[in-house]
């Protein structure tokens, strides 16, 4: 089955940096876009970033500048790079696969990796 794990995650100071790792299995890896996305708490999951199976790369505008996402087909593993984190960064979050064959979504996700940033 699809199986998607999430790494990195941590307490880091404001202005640090973390990377996070998501590890795909069970799936065509370079078919799939892959996002991160993130959730803090009273809050609705929101877009951070994502990487077309062509390369083609969305940033949310909270994080332009600060995060890059990125991703190795080789490894089956998607990346996002996160510098000068600030205390609004603090979040659980999540790795997603999606690919549409016709009419039909295949979405996944991972368990999420809980990112605290402190002031």
């Amino acid at each position: 089955q699809v199986q998607l794990v999430e790494s990195g995650g941590g307490l880091v100071q404001a202005g640090g940096s973390l990377r996070l790792s998501c590890a795909a299995s069970g799936l065509t890896f370079s078919m799939y876009a892959m996002g991160w996305y993130r959730q803090a708490p009273g809050k609705q999951r929101e877009l951070v970033a994502d990487i077309s199976s062509a390369g083609s790369i969305n940033y949310a505008e909270s994080v332009k500048g600060r995060f890059t996402i990125s991703r190795d087909n080789a490894k089956n593993t998607v990346y996002l790079q996160m510098n000068s984190l600030k205390p609004e960064d603090t979040a659980v979050y999540y790795c997603s696969a999606h690919r549409r064959v016709l009419t039909y979504d295949y979405d996944y996700w991972g368990q999420g990796t809980q990112v605290t940033v402190s002031s």
